[in-house]
């Protein structure tokens, strides 16, 4: 009852904080999101901080005003406080609490006091929370939120607007619930933002269900407790939806998560998903980039010097995109060992129905530790394809029993895409039988909400 209590607050945050945006010119504006996802995210580190300050110092929590006990605590005992806080924390200091900008709002360049404050945050725990790309350049938490609002004059207002919303309600109360609030909450939150809208790797959104079923077969209930300081890896990883959902079948103090995606977008939001996940400790695996040319993970220096091998992987990539300008680097000798079956050719015509998801199934299957498990969303037609790519990349997996089973979905389940798709469980040791299920006349479509 708690959690839907809460859950109905924070939609009606969410709902504000869009409103606020369409107020200011900002409604289905490439930038809503930016702001959406990184006031959201301040709001929840604050009251993060807060839970976690009042648990180690019971006094804050019988404080009339616990953003002025810490305000008026000595330097060392504010170091103190930090230092026995968790790392899933956000290092803040007095003049970053939403209390502290509500009561400055009057100020003038209120906007500009909103920004450095965000920035500065940023910059205080940018060796934690800060996302690498490929190239190793690192994107910070936070942008300069105000300046997304064209009018100078305006930007006052709006950041005025924004922090009245923010002291509502808490998310203190919430923080020992099951993380099924969060799934829905992060639903809730990208649901505008979380489409197929191009570029050059689309963002191919996981139903939950679809991610929870994935995860069960992949770490079934006997095996649950027994699974520890394992790694698991999404090459094209989205928002995150299935690597949380491995990663509480797992246990999230188990296991460390792995990413890449191209999309800077993606990466955003997946370093938000872990953050509400209790995984903080994994952002710094995460890497904005082009998995097919530069797949980032390697193994650790005096190791073999190759990829990075995954105990398990999960992914729902892309099924057909125009990779033309990099497919001749992808058939060269250097990629020659990862794309064993082939790289695909440039049609004549409909170039941008490369069939891409044969790259990324093979680089899975050579991500692989010996022993690893995959499950890998792939379109149906791979599953009956007589000749080509799709034909060798099955019977090496036959040859070499790594075919655990294969499910075929019902049609539209996903709605970024009307292809019939099927889901692959690939098992380095199988030893059983391959399991083949047809649920494609299964389940239903559950109502929004």
């Amino acid at each position: 009852m708690v959690s839907q209590q809460f859950e109905q607050r924070t939609r009606e945050l969410i709902d504000s904080l869009k409103a606020i945006c369409a107020a200011y010119g900002l409604g289905n504006d490439g930038n809503e999101f930016k702001i959406i996802t990184q006031v959201f995210l301040y709001k929840f580190l604050n009251d993060k901080f807060a839970f976690e300050a009042k648990k180690i110092r019971p006094d804050l929590a019988k404080a009339e005003n616990w953003e002025a006990a810490i305000a008026a605590m000595s330097a060392d005992d504010m170091e103190m406080l930090q230092m026995q806080m968790g790392p899933d924390t956000a290092r803040l200091k007095p003049e970053h609490f939403i209390a502290h900008l509500f009561g400055r709002q009057n100020a003038p360049e209120f906007a500009k006091l909103f920004d450095d404050t965000l920035r500065d945050i940023a910059i205080s725990n940018n060796d934690i929370f800060a996302v690498k790309t490929d190239g190793g350049a690192k994107i910070t938490l936070f942008d300069r939120v105000s300046e997304f609002i064209t009018d100078p004059s305006k930007r006052d207002a709006f950041c005025r607007a924004i922090i009245n919303k923010l002291g509502d309600f808490s998310f203190e109360r919430i923080f020992n619930e099951k993380y099924d609030f969060y799934a829905a909450l992060f639903e809730y939150l990208i649901k505008d933002y979380n489409k197929d809208s191009g570029g050059k790797y689309a963002e191919y959104y996981t139903p939950h269900a679809v991610a929870k079923i994935m995860a069960a077969i992949l770490v079934p209930d006997a095996v649950r407790g027994n699974v520890s300081n394992v790694s698991c890896y999404d090459p094209s990883a989205g928002s995150g939806t299935l690597l949380m959902n491995i990663a509480h079948a797992i246990g999230e103090q188990r296991c460390s998560i792995y990413s890449q995606d191209i999309s800077q977008k993606s990466s955003s939001l997946l370093r938000l998903n872990l953050i509400l996940n209790n995984l903080v400790h994994s952002i710094p695996n995460i890497i904005q980039g082009n998995t097919m040319l530069h797949p980032y993970h390697r193994e650790a220096q005096g190791q073999k010097n190759g990829l990075k091998k995954f105990d398990y992987i999960v992914s729902n990539p892309p099924f057909k995109m125009d990779f033309s300008d990099f497919r001749n680097e992808l058939d060269s000798k250097e990629h020659q060992e990862r794309f064993f079956a082939g790289v695909p050719n440039i049609p004549k015509q409909a170039v941008d129905k490369m069939a891409i998801y044969q790259l990324f199934l093979q680089h899975i299957i050579y991500s692989l530790k010996p022993g690893g498990k995959a499950a890998v969303v792939v379109p149906t037609g791979f599953i009956t394809a007589q000749s080509g790519i799709d034909k060798s990349i099955r019977q090496y997996l036959v040859d070499n029993n790594m075919l655990a089973g294969v499910v075929s979905m019902p049609s539209n389940i996903f709605a970024t895409t009307g292809t019939n798709v099927s889901i692959l469980f690939i098992d380095a040791a199988n030893k059983a039988d391959v399991v083949l299920i047809d649920a494609s006349n299964l389940g239903t479509i559950a109502p929004a909400r």
